[in-house]
């Protein structure tokens, strides 16, 4: 029974003294889109999970079609968008999945329907909420996501020819809020 008891205390000390020497993760973020406008078009929310962040993504009232959907390296979304700045690429990879590795900020286009509604989730191996790290969204610049016009063509660099950005959203930390356009 002793013995017992004192692997107990043993293992619950080497837990503390694990979770103290790790770095502080944001297990959560999220990012508002809007359009250049400043209408709310959606909602990501985002994840850090063991095979890398989880966006769950929300849209409404935005044009039906085709669209690219990535990362950008800074944490500003002031229309026409270009203050988020190129994509989230820390690696320096050439863009696009059909060249490479392709950029960390990359993801897959996303096929709006006519109602200008789509819920969808995406796994991004390549970023991490992990403060510290040099793939985290949470560097000196920040991070958003941003919505674009067209569809990415997965290979031209540096942002696959993807149009115009319609919708922009700065990642920050803490989970979503309930309501809005995404509920």
């Amino acid at each position: 029974m002793r013995v017992f008891k004192y692997l107990g205390t043993a293992s619950a000390a080497a837990l503390l003294a694990t979770s103290l020497a790790l770095p502080a993760a944001a297990q959560s973020a999220k990012a508002a889109l809007k359009d250049k406008s400043g209408k709310s078009v959606g909602a990501a929310e985002l994840s850090q999970t063991p095979a890398g962040v989880l966006l769950k993504l929300s849209l409404k009232g935005v044009p039906a079609g085709e669209h690219a959907f990535h990362i950008h390296a800074v944490g500003k979304c002031e229309p026409p968008f270009e203050s988020a700045g190129p994509h989230f690429n820390p690696g320096n990879k050439h863009h696009g999945i059909l060249a490479g590795e392709g950029h960390a900020g990359d993801m897959p286009n996303l096929h709006i329907p006519a109602s200008g509604e789509l819920q969808v989730e995406v796994v991004n191996a390549p970023i991490s909420l992990e403060k510290g790290k040099p793939n985290s969204v949470f560097d000196a610049g920040g991070a958003a996501v941003v919505l674009h016009g067209g569809k990415d063509d997965y290979k031209s660099d540096p942002a696959g020819n993807a149009g115009d950005r319609i919708a922009c959203g700065v990642i920050t930390e803490g989970a979503a809020t309930t309501g809005g356009p995404t509920r």
